[in-house]
């Protein structure tokens, strides 16, 4: 399991705006993320069309996101963190001030 922490810069609703871009890109039938959880205020679970496992995403304090990859068994971790930080980069690199990565077993 790895967890990231996605810093925005200030005053930008980084949460939002991923669930949104998320979701315009599901409605065109494009991008590898779909919504695999009912909607709850400020968390969502994202699965990958191609990479079995999952991604939470969770709006954490001051605007930032906190995102939990989760491969299934047998799945590879690194595609799927290699996934999300490209959706991440791709559309919203010029508004991130930082990214952590957290390794835990």
């Amino acid at each position: 399991m790895r967890q990231l922490q996605v810093i925005p810069e200030a005053r930008f609703g980084l949460y939002d705006a991923m669930v949104a871009k998320q979701a315009a890109l599901a409605r065109k039938n494009r991008g590898t993320f779909r919504r695999s959880a009912p909607k709850a205020k400020n968390r969502a679970r994202w699965n990958h069309l191609r990479y079995p496992g999952w991604v939470k995403l969770r709006r954490g304090a001051g605007e930032e996101v906190q995102i939990e990859v989760r491969p299934k068994r047998g799945g590879s971790e690194w595609q799927l963190l290699q996934a999300v930080l490209g959706f991440v980069d791709r559309h919203f690199g010029k508004r991130l001030r930082a990214i952590h990565i957290l390794y835990k077993a």
